[in-house]
């Protein structure tokens, strides 16, 4: 099978689509191994290498996760679809390759409802039970909102909310090596349009709250990057209005790039989405996956 049949993409984003269903009809299109996972009734897919195995896990894994649900009333385009087929691709593409220390997660429950915890997100749970196999260590990059843009963001949001939350230093190092290695894997494919900036929470608050680091990747037009990064200078409590969906509404219209001000919403439509820019999105997560 040759890419992902993204033919199917306008059937996933339909707001009567059943995304479940249609996402392990593409996982089995594309004869890759997986599981589902069913913790604390939400399901999230695992995809791993042919045969995988303890043994083929044992060293620290790279693990790539994106959240296939979306807001109530949106098509969910950019928030989260384009995210998952990024990484169906990619799966395919590693599961073709030498590279065997890798996972694949799409993840149920990202989007959190008005007056729900952290604690009720997916990615929260989920990370107990990472922790409970061993793999807390495992180097964890959520890509969300990167079907928009051609400027590659390597989220601070971690680091924000761990100021915030006085968390341990071992996490907060962690969280500063997966920076780290963003930046360079980055700098490696010759990426000109890097920013680091915070920017709207994903499933890394799940994972922080469980003492995981975690990484979010996503991208945003470099004409909307210019007056953030000038407005974030002049305004430190813009990162919190970034970070909470219920202050980016009630904040500064003009201070919210566009891209971010349509998540959640009904103009979040594959009109919106920049499919020129994809291949930048699928090089850079499998080069993150290398050992």
């Amino acid at each position: 099978m040759q890419g992902i049949p993204w033919r199917r993409f306008k059937e996933f984003i339909s707001l009567r689509a059943d995304r479940f269903t249609l996402l392990k009809e593409l996982l089995e299109e594309a004869e890759l191994n997986f599981k589902v996972l069913d913790i604390a009734g939400n399901r999230h897919f695992v995809v791993a290498p042919p045969q995988a195995g303890e043994k083929l896990l044992r060293r620290t894994p790279s693990i790539l996760v994106a959240h296939y649900d979306r807001a109530p009333g949106s098509p969910g385009a950019n928030d989260n679809s384009v995210g998952v087929f990024l990484l169906l691709e990619t799966a395919i593409k590693l599961n073709g390759g030498d590279v065997r220390n890798w996972l694949v997660i799409f993840t149920d429950k990202e989007e959190l409802k008005a007056g729900e915890s952290i604690e009720t997100q997916g990615a929260y749970t989920l990370a107990l039970g990472l922790k409970k196999s061993k793999m807390d260590n495992a180097k964890i990059f959520c890509f969300d909102a990167c079907g928009v843009g051609d400027t590659l963001v390597i989220s601070t949001t971690a680091d924000y909310l761990l100021k915030k939350d006085g968390s341990s230093e071992k996490l907060k190092k962690s969280v500063k090596e997966l920076q780290e290695l963003a930046l360079e894997t980055a700098r490696e494919l010759g990426m000109k349009k890097v920013l680091l900036a915070p920017t709207p929470f994903s499933d890394d608050a799940g994972f922080l709250r469980a003492s995981i680091a975690a990484q979010t990747i996503t991208m945003l037009p470099s004409a909307e990057c210019i007056p953030l990064v000038a407005e974030l200078r002049k305004n430190p409590k813009l990162a919190e209005a970034l970070i909470n969906a219920g202050l980016r509404k009630s904040h500064r219209v003009r201070a919210i790039p566009e891209t971010w001000r349509s998540l959640n919403s009904r103009s979040d439509s594959y009109l919106r989405l920049t499919p020129e820019h994809f291949r930048t999105v699928i090089r850079f997560a499998q080069v993150l996956c290398r050992d």
